[in-house]
């Protein structure tokens, strides 16, 4: 029965070797509570094809050095199958946030790569996921891992792994290290030395300001417009929110020449607790209180905050007629392709923009305008950084320019694989600066976006289904929508039905079907004839299912309203 083979399990790692007494105590403290041993041991943390993240705790749905030494393990095992002399020889690069265990965790995975002969690469202190992706390439390592839980809540952490191009592992890779982590069955099959003996053979090699400044140097090579009327009195309030993104983003911004940045004091310093917002999400208009305050306080009307390893920004501005605003991931992308596309002097004639299936429709409107193609990816920055590969290669046919997801994820240039937010901040402060010397501002330069190519809105709403019976619930609404397509939904025919999992996309008034050229993934898409988009797609990194929409109108009050009301009858009809 199951509930024997948790209690068995439980038991196993209650008294096995591997486990050290603190650990052992905190098993000791839920022996009498067969709930809280279900939740973590029915199964082991899943390690996906990015990787895994999961909230702190002992057992093996949990994050823990146990765990992260069974990812290590089975990634050096994947690493020394596929290429033994250049995992030994180019190694591994490693980077940590500030959360909880982030450190322990970090030196965990360089001990364990140590002890199977492979070289550890180990920041010495925090540093930005977009600064890991850059160090893999600059370094030449075969492979990278960042110890990070992103935006998430505060209970968690997690482990995100890099392939020797600098973007987080997509097939055949990806399928190959998931396969690899779960052939280790047994604590005991994770190999680990100490950090004396690391050092000693040459395994351990700790990295950081000769790699700050190559990295800070290829940023500032981003800029479009160094010379503004006034650049060094517009204010700016920045927050990285109690995380990793302080130290590249000051830098940067006074290198480039923002003397009037003011950092938000009560959020400046790494704090894994985040005191003053415990889910530290650019995303969420809360993170932004103090931001505001301090803002008023100093005549700013821009404030711009990082999430906790700093691959994602979020923007708050103030209209002329007094309001803050938030602008969501997708307006900001589209700010910045509108930017870019406006500024950067060597537009190739065969331009690409690159962002994923959940992102607005007004991109291709835009894009297209500008004579600059679109091309859509699969929700994850591992896929966008996919294609700049194979533009690069010569696989693909164009010149990357801009990629970004509405997930509030932007990259502006090719100096790494993955969202950057610290470039990202550089861009948007000389955007926003060369817009006041003009006489405007951003949300001004998104209503004119509006006025010309009509009033686009896109919102999402998540459902959050904790535990196993919340992961079958989960499953069994996909299943519900796969198997039983919907003819209407909020009130419109559908006319496109995309199930990226079976990689087919319908015309649902023709009766046709055509072959959708991406990899497989357990996402539904739905769009209605007056263009309408609605995708449903279970998170990969919290378990929540979520639905993206987006919606067109002739106005923005008429756009809002209609948003409104799709969200209501979809939700009313599942």
């Amino acid at each position: 029965m199951m509930e024997d083979r948790i209690q068995d399990l439980y038991n196993t790692w209650l008294n096995s070797k591997c486990i050290d007494e603190a650990d052992r105590e905190e098993l000791r403290g839920i022996a009498n509570d067969p709930k809280e041993i279900e939740e973590r041991f029915y199964k082991d943390l899943e390690f996906g094809t990015g990787g895994m993240r999961g909230i702190r705790g002992v057992g093996t749905n949990r994050i823990n050095k146990y765990m992260i030494g069974k990812a290590t393990q089975g990634l050096a095992n994947y690493m020394l199958s596929v290429d033994a002399e250049a995992a030994r020889e180019k190694g591994v690069a490693i980077a940590y946030d500030c959360r909880i265990g982030s450190t322990e965790y970090a030196l965990t995975t360089a001990l364990v790569l140590a002890a199977n002969g492979i070289k550890a690469y180990l920041f010495e202190s925090l540093r930005s996921t977009p600064e890991l992706s850059f160090a893999v390439r600059e370094l030449g390592a075969q492979a990278g891992v960042v110890v990070t839980a992103s935006h998430n809540p505060v209970e968690y952490n997690g482990y995100k792994v890099y392939w020797n191009d600098g973007a987080q592992i997509v097939d055949p890779h990806a399928t190959g290290v998931v396969e690899s982590v779960n052939g280790v069955t047994d604590l005991e099959m994770i190999k680990m030395i100490s950090e004396e003996e690391a050092k000693e053979k040459g395994l351990l090699h700790m990295i950081g300001k000769d790699l700050d400044d190559k990295y800070i140097e290829t940023i500032k090579g981003e800029v479009l417009n160094s010379e503004i009327e006034g650049k060094k009195d517009f204010k700016i309030v920045y927050s990285p929110l109690h995380g990793t993104g302080r130290v590249a983003v000051q830098r940067v911004m006074a290198e480039a020449g923002f003397e009037s940045v003011y950092t938000v004091a009560e959020q400046e310093m790494p704090d894994g607790t985040f005191p003053t917002c415990s889910y530290a999400n650019p995303e969420d208009p809360a993170v932004f209180e103090l931001g505001i305050k301090l803002a008023e306080k100093k005549g700013a009307n821009i404030c711009m905050a990082n999430d906790p390893d700093a691959d994602r920004i979020g923007i708050a501005v103030k209209t002329k007629e007094g309001e803050w605003i938030y602008p969501n991931g997708n307006q900001v992308g589209l700010l910045l392709m509108n930017y870019i596309l406006e500024n950067r002097k060597d537009i190739p004639a065969n331009g690409a923009v690159i962002s994923t299936v959940v992102s607005t429709p007004m991109l291709d409107v835009v894009a297209a305008d500008k004579n600059v193609k679109v091309m859509r990816t699969l929700t994850g920055f591992k896929f966008i950084g996919e294609k700049i590969k194979e533009f690069e290669e010569g696989k693909l046919d164009g010149t990357y320019l801009f990629g970004f997801e509405e997930s509030y994820g932007y990259l502006i240039g090719t100096h790494a694989r993955d969202k950057d937010a610290v470039v990202t901040t550089l861009l948007i402060a000389e955007m926003a600066a060369k817009y006041a010397a003009e006489g405007t501002s951003i949300p001004e330069k998104l209503e004119e976006l509006y006025e010309k190519y009509g009033y686009y809105k896109e919102g999402i709403s998540a459902i959050t289904k904790g535990g196993k019976s919340g992961a079958e619930e989960i499953a069994a609404i996909m299943t519900k929508l796969r198997d039983n397509t919907p003819v209407e939904l909020a009130g419109q025919r559908v006319a496109i039905l995309r199930d990226f999992k079976l990689q087919t996309e319908k015309d649902m008034i023709a009766g046709t079907e055509a072959k959708l050229d991406l990899p497989s993934s357990n996402v539904i898409q739905f769009v209605l004839e007056d263009g309408t988009h609605i995708t449903a797609r279970p998170s990969g990194t919290e378990p929540k299912i979520k639905y993206y929409y987006g919606v067109k109108a002739d106005s923005a009050e008429a756009v809002d309203a209609k948003l409104t009301d799709t969200m209501k009858k979809f939700e009313a009809a599942l």
